[in-house]
Order: C-alpha cells, then structure tokens, then sequence
C-alpha cells in the first residue's frame, strides 16, 4: 500500500527538523568540549583527550544499536538516546572545573557511546518514512545527508557565536538544549513496526559477519571508510597550504569551508535529481571522481582553483554519501537495518577521524603528501570493489 504523498512530506519535515538538531549537537560537540578546556586554561593534550572521549566511542555504537531492531517503537529509542546525550554533555562540560579530569572524560565517552544513534540510527528510520517509491526514497536521503552537512556546518558555528558572546560551557549547553528539541521531534516521526523479535535479531558481531558476507554491503561498508578517511584529510591541508599559495592560514582554512559548501551543494543537486540507477554500480564510480577531486587539489596551481577543487570534492562526496545511504537501505535485512546503518556510520566516523589525525601528523612533512595518499587509497578502493563485484559474479550482490 502506498504511504500518502501529504504524510510523507510531513513525516520528511519532522525528520530532517530532528536530525538536523542532533546532529548539530553531535557536529558541535568536539569543539565546545575543546574551546571549554583552553579558555579555562587548560593544556592542549587535555584538550584533545575529552575531544577524543566524545568521538572515539562510536565504535562502540553498534553494540547498543541492536536496540533499535528489537524495540516495540524505536521513537522512544532515540528520543532517549537525544536526551541521555545532550543531558551526559552537560554534565560533563558543568562538572569540569569543579572535579578530576576523570570525571567529564567518563561522562563525554558515555555520551560518544550514544552518538552514532543520533547519525546512523536516526537515518535509520527514513526508508520506511520516505514511502516504497524508489524515487522518493532518493531524494529523501538528499534531505539526509543535507541535515549531517548543515549539522556539521551550524554545530561549530552556534559553538563560535555563543561562546564569544558568553562562555563555552553556555555553547555546550545550547548544543544539549538542541538535543532535547530533536528529542521531542522524535517521537512525532510517524510509527515503524518492528522488523522481528528479540530472538528474530542477529547481535552487533553476527551483524556485522552479515555485512561482510553480504557483497554490496560489504562495498558499502569499506568504499564508505576509505572515503571518510580520505576526505578527513581535507581540513588540516587546508589550513596547512598557506604557506603554498602564500596566503594567511584563515583565507586558507576557508578551503575547508569550500569543502563544507560544496557538500551542502551535493545534497541540494541529489534531491533535485536523485540517484536513479543501482547504488552497488553507483558507488565506486562516484568515488573514483572523489578521488579525481583530490588530485584536483593536489595540483591547484592558485587558491582560486584550489577552492573549486575543495568545492567538488565537497559536491562529489556527497553523491557518493547518498550512494551508500541507499546501499544500506536497500541490501540490509530488514531485521538487522538499524545495526547495519550504525556499524557504516561509527566505522565511517572512525575513519574520519583517523584521517584527519594522519594529515596532522604528514603535513609537517610535506603538506600536500596526506591528500596524494586520500587519492591513492580512494584509487585503491575503487580498484577493490570492481574486483569485488567481478568476483562475486553479480552487479547487485
């Protein structure tokens, strides 16, 4: 039976209204938790470590996922999980210049653990609101992956704003405030009945031997990382190049902000034109031009085409983010969809920010080198998956 076009439109509102608050929050988080410890005079290294405390837990993130599949409603999973995570947040940035360094650390990695509910499973819950046509289901996951470029965009921004007016502990607050919102939204997304029993659920490991035996989630799964992980690059060598184009490192960090754009861009062209052919096929060819993308930047002569190189590669990205939430949404087993979008979304996360930890460590050397190796591994990848799906004998499986 088909989903009435009136009850879509209203359901895709209050979804990207929820997801667009959560993930501002998770997108801003990091950096109130950062901006907190150096304005209160903290070192650098204690800085990075509750930065850390809050992103690396998402590994963690498929082994309360499961949640999701079994719950009679899944709304009040993650309604609960906006508010255990915006309330953890708080306590942690109130609590840190009263008490041991411990204290906001255990309380940031509690709240990392709950963080890919608010990316991956929220996204979780779009196929069945976006309705059986394929269509609509495609240019939904525009909309989706417009909320994680304005979340990531906005988050650090009301972070910047707040604090410079007041103090970083009230930008970490709003952040969590935005959490109870995307709270409250939530529960008036419209119902989606449980795929199985808790006994119908595979476990988070099971799951994830499902993705692997499963060919096109099994491309999905490693493109996804190879990419994030190339494309995390992209901030540090921004701000690095400025000495190569010889400009200020804020007109070169502003590439960065290019990237950003361009991605907000993507999202806008997916939902206009969605993707219409199979995502398995769709894939490796959108990341070899994200790899073309970072040899564009790799070679821009001049800042001007640098920013048009960060720019595409933001767009391209995009496309290819679509991709693969259309892989996961249409290989992954009913029972176990909620899991399969949270174990792609904390691994692609991880590999972002190993990413992003690389290029720190390479641009002392040679500032473009982290970009060379993005594009190299993204070749590699590509070069994989071909091979992949040669081997497994199918252009779907």
């Amino acid at each position: 039976m088909s989903v009435p076009g009136r009850a879509v439109r209203w359901g895709l509102a209050r979804y990207v209204i929820a997801a667009t608050l959560a993930r501002t929050a998770d997108g801003g988080g990091v950096v109130a938790v950062v901006l907190l410890v150096t304005t209160s005079g903290g070192s650098g290294w204690t800085a990075g470590l509750l930065g850390a405390c809050l992103t690396l837990p998402h590994m963690a993130g498929p082994f309360v996922a499961r949640s999701l599949d079994v719950a009679r409603d899944g709304r009040t999973v993650l309604a609960a999980a906006c508010v255990l995570h915006g309330g953890l947040l708080a306590a942690a940035v109130l609590s840190y210049p009263f008490t041991w360094v411990g204290v906001p650390a255990l309380l940031l990695i509690a709240s990392g653990v709950i963080g890919p509910l608010l990316t991956g499973g929220i996204s979780s819950r779009l196929p069945a609101i976006a309705g059986p046509d394929l269509v609509a289901q495609r240019r939904a996951q525009g909309w989706d992956v417009a909320t994680y470029g304005i979340g990531g965009t906005i988050g650090p921004s009301v972070v910047a704003l707040v604090a410079a007016w007041t103090n970083a502990t009230v930008a970490a607050l709003v952040l969590a405030g935005g959490t109870l919102l995307a709270a409250f939204v939530v529960r008036l997304l419209p119902y989606v009945a449980p795929h199985g029993t808790d006994a119908d659920v595979p476990h988070p490991v099971r799951t994830l031997q499902i993705i692997a035996r499963t060919g096109a989630l099994r491309r999905t799964l490693y493109l996804t990382m190879i990419v994030a992980l190339s494309v995390g690059v992209l901030p540090v060598t921004a701000v690095a190049s400025a000495g190569l184009f010889g400009v200020e490192p804020a007109t070169a960090g502003a590439l960065a902000a290019c990237y950003g754009l361009g991605g907000l861009a993507g999202s806008v062209l997916v939902m206009i034109r969605p993707l219409r052919n199979d995502p398995d096929a769709a894939m490796p060819l959108l990341a070899s031009l994200v790899a073309l993308a970072l040899i564009g930047v790799l070679l821009a002569p001049g800042i001007w085409i640098a920013a048009a190189a960060y720019a595409t590669a933001g767009v391209l990205n995009s496309f290819f983010f679509a991709a693969t939430l259309a892989a996961r949404s249409e290989y992954s087993p009913l029972a176990v969809r909620g899991q399969v979008f949270v174990w792609v979304g904390a691994l692609k996360i991880t590999a972002g920010s190993a990413g992003t930890a690389a290029a720190g460590a390479l641009v002392a050397h040679a500032v473009q080198l982290p970009v060379a190796l993005g594009a190299m591994f993204t070749a590699l990848g590509v070069g994989l998956a071909l091979l992949d799906r040669r081997v497994a004998g199918t252009s779907v499986r």
